[in-house]
């Protein structure tokens, strides 16, 4: 509705000066579902100009329009709000106009944005965590898309440092010539099991050395297990030949496992990053900032940045031994993106967790003359926890993303053949429909709430057909579809069906405002403002069908016009749910 939005207001503001000879422009909003109207104009503003009453200015002006502007039918004034009802005429249009390639798009955005999201540990499989920031992240990639921006999809893997040494150590210890041909298990499962051996292993240690007197925080820094860590990783570093063969073989195994997870979940990248191949440049970066006075260095040879005076504190950027640490590692990264691609936007996609480090990154590249840093943004989302509570990795609490796809799966077939209304499917149908309403549930739960809020998943819960669900939307677009086989063959021509009906302008209504939500998405980077979009337009939709004939309207110009809403509604449902990576079953 950007058109007729910016035509109301420009005519407006025209009647404001014409009337009291003052150049002021009201905002527009939609009216509030209490009050009749379909767009109201915000007059309080006028009240400083004290030129009487605001009610008696709204009078006026409505008056005003009502002369000059025919896509308002009439209008209606509460307090300081001008509410504004649209035409029969105007519906019209917006009906001719839907047929547009470009109708549910917002006008294009000129930029180019790097959207890096999963960025996984190859020390453990995938879990549950990671797909939230994985639907994230690819949906603000469609997002951005669907309203012009040129994208880059990266992803960093975090394939060195002392996270991935514990797998390495546990593997190197007990694993022998283990391997996923010879365990049954995806690579990425195999050597997440070895980092939980590790984990179990470390807190004995830790544990027996408290028992004996030592302070915990000491214990952790010299168990055995930890010590030697910190020297495969100092033997990683240095290129120790062994030690490089083991990291390769375990993280390609790894890498293997992760596509698989990748490609049925539908993530694709443009752009794989390496901590490996771009841990040195961050450390170059830091010793050449440190000359500069970027950076301090302390008596035991160990690099920190000050950052007190924006109201954080000292950050370490390179250990005492020179090895280097995770804002190291992501200094080089982030040198290594721009030099790329040259992005105007970097979006990080990283749980809240991280809030503090994304602040730190952020400034840290500031100090360091990096003119690139001020358009780094980090889309901080919030944790998933499961019904028993939160995971955890090294614990092994976690739900693996493969797990939990498998457990979508079967949830949605027994819901679905619980309806039994599938009789006309085949098999590889069958298949199918429980993969896309499983993965539609999913991904929809996980983008339906604000990024930024902390979720608690149950997958019973989120495969409903009659919630606010992916799949009571999928269900509205297979409907929709139902109604366009049974038209087949019918006259396309509406013209002539007379008033439009208040359902039918609530349809119209859904439909014209899916551009501005798709525009809105994309400026916020929020997913969950297109997911109850189409929520809501489903839902309007459900309404339509269950209160209004449409293959048995009284004529058959309003029987086409049905029809219309129907496959324009299909349309924006497919195309809103593909923002969202959810696919949009023809028949349920």
């Amino acid at each position: 509705m950007y058109a007729i939005k910016e035509r109301l207001r420009t005519a407006a503001g025209a009647a404001v000066e014409s009337l009291y000879g003052v150049r002021e422009t009201p905002q527009i909003q939609a009216t509030h579902k209490d009050h009749s109207g379909d767009l109201t104009l915000v007059l309080f503003p006028l009240a400083k100009y004290k030129l009487g009453a605001v009610e008696a200015l709204g009078e006026a002006v409505g008056k005003k329009m009502l002369e000059f502007t025919p896509e308002v039918r009439e209008f209606n004034v509460v307090k300081g709000f001008l509410n504004l009802t649209l035409s029969d005429e105007y519906w019209q249009s917006v009906l001719a106009r839907s047929e547009d390639d470009d109708f549910f798009r917002p006008p294009p955005r000129r930029e180019k944005v790097m959207v890096e999201y999963c960025s996984p540990n190859t020390n453990k499989p995938i879990h549950l965590g990671h797909m939230r920031n994985m639907a994230i992240g690819e949906a603000v990639c469609r997002i951005l898309e669907a309203a012009g921006a040129e994208v880059v999809r990266a992803c960093l893997f975090n394939d060195r440092g002392i996270h991935i040494c514990k797998s390495m150590l546990a593997y190197q210890d007990a694993g022998g010539d283990d391997s996923p041909e010879k365990s049954g298990l995806k690579g990425d499962h195999l050597v997440g099991n070895y980092y939980v051996e590790f984990e179990k292993k470390y807190r004995a240690e830790v544990k027996e050395l408290v028992e004996s007197g030592i302070p915990e925080a000491v214990a952790e820094n010299d168990a055995p297990s930890m010590k030697r860590c910190r020297q495969m990783l100092l033997d990683w570093e240095a290129g120790e030949a062994r030690t490089r063969a083991l990291w390769k073989k375990l993280n390609d195994w790894v890498y293997e496992g992760f596509q698989q997870t990748f490609e049925r979940y539908g993530i694709r990248f443009d752009l794989l990053l390496y901590e490996s191949e771009l841990w040195q440049r961050g450390k170059t970066a830091v010793l050449q900032s440190l000359q500069a006075g970027a950076f301090y260095q302390k008596d035991d040879g160990s690099v920190w940045i000050d950052l007190a005076n924006e109201g954080l504190d000292q950050k370490l950027v390179l250990r005492s031994d020179g090895t280097t640490v995770y804002i190291t590692q992501d200094i080089g990264v982030a040198d290594h993106k721009d030099e790329l691609h040259r992005p105007d936007r970097s979006v990080y996609v990283i749980a809240n967790e991280q809030d503090y480090h994304m602040k730190v990154l952020k400034l840290t590249l500031q100090r360091m003359g990096r003119k690139y840093a001020d358009g780094l943004v980090h889309l901080s989302y919030g944790m998933v926890d499961l019904p028993t509570g939160r995971m955890k990795s090294r614990e092994g609490t976690v739900v693996d993303a493969d797990d939990i796809l498998q457990e979508m799966y079967d949830t949605a077939k027994a819901a679905t053949d619980e309806l039994g209304k599938t009789e006309s499917l085949s098999s590889e149908e069958l298949c199918v429909l429980y993969e896309t309403l499983g993965q539609g549930a999913l991904k929809y739960f996980l983008l339906k709430p604000e990024p930024a809020k902390r979720i608690v998943f149950n997958p019973a819960e989120s495969i409903d057909f009659k919630g606010h669900t992916g799949t009571f939307i999928q269900y509205v677009h297979a409907r929709a579809c139902s109604v366009l086989r049974k038209a087949q063959g019918l006259s396309p021509d509406d013209g002539g069906a007379g008033p439009f009906h208040e359902l039918e302008i609530a349809m119209l209504k859904q439909l014209a405002a899916f551009s501005e939500t798709v525009g809105e998405a994309a400026e916020k980077l929020n997913p969950a403002l297109v997911a109850h979009r189409v929520y809501d337009l489903a839902r309007e939709y459900n309404r339509f069908y269950y209160e209004l004939p449409i293959l048995k309207a009284e004529t058959p110009a309003l029987v086409a016009r049905r029809v219309k809403i129907s496959r324009l509604t299909a349309r924006a449902v497919r195309f809103g749910l593909s923002l969202l990576n959810i696919q949009a079953p023809e028949k349920m």
